[in-house]
């Protein structure tokens, strides 16, 4: 049954993807998708709004429209599926959480251990210090992202290269994203990574991408994308081969005239 009622509206340019709406919604209304907040189901949100709180961008208010009335029955079965582990919606995909991991956990810093004191992957002072990092499901507004070095590579070299890390990101705040120019969205990619670009003012991207032909996609769409964003950038192309070494690397430099406004 339809009626007039107050339910939630989620801003998605607002939304940053970082999930607490969706953990702190108790009916399992909200679930990220795509790196967004969404509203699953009109009948699951009960209009109580224990969600807004939670929202560090405001992305999240009241309306009052002509929407489902709210199933408390529907929602307890929902509720029971999540609590079973049949879905993981509540709290969403993991892999659509935004997650800043640049501060010092309070752990020993790399640079203050001897070699033979740190365990594997404990100490690695070039850990990821970001999530996502598959480039569809990053926000385009995400903290990390401004003025970042950004390294984009491509699904394959980080099998290829056993130096992927310690070769591409070991600057401190160095944010990582992948994809593939041939199985993903190629022209969706390049408007993304274009307002990435545009809202976030990266000091620079290094695109890693393979030999095969396919990965000349990955440059092409990120020169297409600095092109239709128009910011100053130092593009860096690095090209591995399948044995994981280095077949080329050069810098092409991006310089845009300013524009005067009349």
């Amino acid at each position: 049954m339809r009626t007039e009622r107050q339910i939630i509206k989620i801003d998605e340019e607002k939304c940053d993807g970082c999930g607490k709406c969706a953990q702190a919604c108790h009916e399992g209304a909200i679930q990220m998708i795509d790196g967004k907040a969404r509203l699953v189901s009109d009948s699951y949100c009960d209009g109580l709004g224990d969600c807004i709180g939670e929202c560090p961008r405001g992305a999240i208010t009241f309306e009052t429209r002509i929407a489902e009335a709210y199933d408390e029955e529907a929602v307890k079965e929902r509720m029971s599926k999540i609590a079973s582990g049949e879905k993981s919606l509540k709290s969403g995909c993991l892999g659509c959480a935004v997650m800043d991991m640049r501060e010092n956990d309070g752990k020993a810093e790399p640079d203050k251990v001897s070699d033979e004191e740190k365990p594997v992957g404990k100490f690695n002072s070039w850990k990821l210090t970001s999530w996502p990092v598959q480039l569809r499901l990053l926000p385009e507004n995400a903290p990390f992202l401004m003025e970042a070095d950004i390294v984009l590579g491509a699904d394959c070299t980080a099998f290829a290269r056993d130096d992927f890390q310690s070769s591409f990101l070991s600057k401190p705040g160095t944010v990582c994203a992948i994809g593939c120019p041939k199985l993903d969205d190629s022209q969706y990619y390049r408007n993304k990574m274009a307002r990435i670009i545009d809202l976030n003012g990266p000091a620079s991207i290094t695109v890693v991408y393979m030999e095969v032909p396919c990965c000349g996609g990955m440059v092409k769409l990120v020169e297409d994308a600095i092109e239709l964003a128009g910011r100053n950038i130092d593009l860096r192309l690095v090209k591995t081969g399948i044995d994981g070494e280095t077949i080329d690397d050069e810098t092409i430099r991006f310089r845009f005239q300013q524009q005067t406004r009349l």
